[in-house]
């Protein structure tokens, strides 16, 4: 049973038994029977997720509108006013600085942002995102650093998608899994002691990993007991119907963990790989998905994220499009045309 999902439980029994004695009854309901707590907490539940004010999106609307480009400031807008993952990928020049800013302004507009830690030695297979921390070593220290940042104050942290997929897939051919593996436990390790963080380790998408055995044996390896719960469909385009059929069985694997699904560019859904060999780079049929929110219907997904902001590249894979990270607003129309 993951860690910090039995401390819900717990908390759900412990919930029962408080509302049991307020009600002078020993925890019966009112035919005799005994009332029985459910694993269903969500950590999220309720949370409302940090709207940056200058993202890339922000920061396009302004400037369209003040050159009168009211038509795409208008459309754009649905981008610009939904809450979107900070992404901490190395670029910063102090993540622990960038991180308490970061969480510091959210706290004081009564949010949550959501903040991917995405700096894994090897990263990305040598593919666009390619990179990551010189080795185990520095990626400790710069986990170290951004959970520094964050300190008490609440935040919502991705860790490392593609890390573990990449492995279990093969595409990852020059990472030691083994060593992988470790550096992602302590990484979950580290920001689940935080006292206001809750953390999803990246699992991939519902179109990649189909042996949920060595999936979760991979998970359980990289400190999912230490998490809340998984992340799911990551800066991909699976429809969340997959994503949350995918989610549950995959959940039966890990002892009933919770997860969430990043449903930013799946509207659309996922174009086919026989029709487009890069159908996860920048796709032009992709357009944007449900907005982030907990009420997700599922009793295991707590919530719908933007982690990927709809409108930055995946890399430099089609004509005019940038390398990965940076922001391309022609795409960005494309994302929410329709809307």
């Amino acid at each position: 049973m993951a860690a910090r999902f039995l401390r819900r439980q717990v908390l759900v029994a412990m919930a029962v038994g408080v509302l049991a004695a307020c009600s002078g009854t020993s925890g019966g309901s009112s035919d005799g029977s005994t009332a029985t707590a459910t694993a269903t907490v969500n950590p999220l539940a309720g949370t409302e997720f940090y709207v940056l004010p200058d993202s890339p999106a922000a920061v396009q609307v302004a400037q369209w509108t003040a050159e009168g480009n009211t038509a795409d400031a208008e459309q754009l807008a649905v981008v610009a006013e939904a809450p979107v993952a900070t992404w901490f990928s190395g670029q910063q020049t102090d993540p622990a600085a960038s991180a308490q800013e970061l969480t510091t302004a959210a706290q004081a507009a009564g949010q949550v942002p959501v903040i991917v830690a995405y700096n894994i030695p090897g990263r990305d297979a040598d593919y666009y995102s390619s990179g990551g921390a010189a080795d185990t070593d520095a990626y400790a220290a710069w986990v170290a650093e951004v959970a520094a940042g964050i300190g008490d104050r609440p935040a919502v942290v991705v860790v490392e998608p593609d890390a573990i997929a990449q492995v279990v897939s093969g595409s990852a051919t020059d990472v030691d899994a083994a060593d992988r593996y470790a550096a992602l436990a302590s990484a979950v390790g580290t920001f689940a002691a935080l006292p206001s963080t809750t953390v999803y380790l990246d699992a991939g998408n519902s179109d990649w990993v189909s042996d949920l055995d060595a999936l979760a044996d991979a998970l359980w390896e990289s400190g999912i007991d230490d998490a809340d719960g998984f992340a799911l469909n990551v800066s991909n385009f699976q429809t969340t119907e997959d994503s949350l059929a995918y989610g549950e069985e995959l959940s039966a694997y890990l002892d009933g963990a919770h997860f969430v699904v990043d449903t930013s560019r799946n509207g659309a859904g996922a174009t086919s790989r026989t029709d487009d060999p890069e159908a996860w780079c920048n796709p032009p049929t992709a357009r944007i998905g449900v907005t982030p929110t907990t009420a997700t219907g599922s009793d295991l997904a707590d919530a719908y994220l933007w982690v990927k902001e709809p409108g930055t590249s995946d890399g430099d894979c089609r004509d005019g499009a940038p390398s990965a990270g940076t922001w391309w607003p022609e795409y960005a129309l494309v994302l929410t045309s329709g809307t």
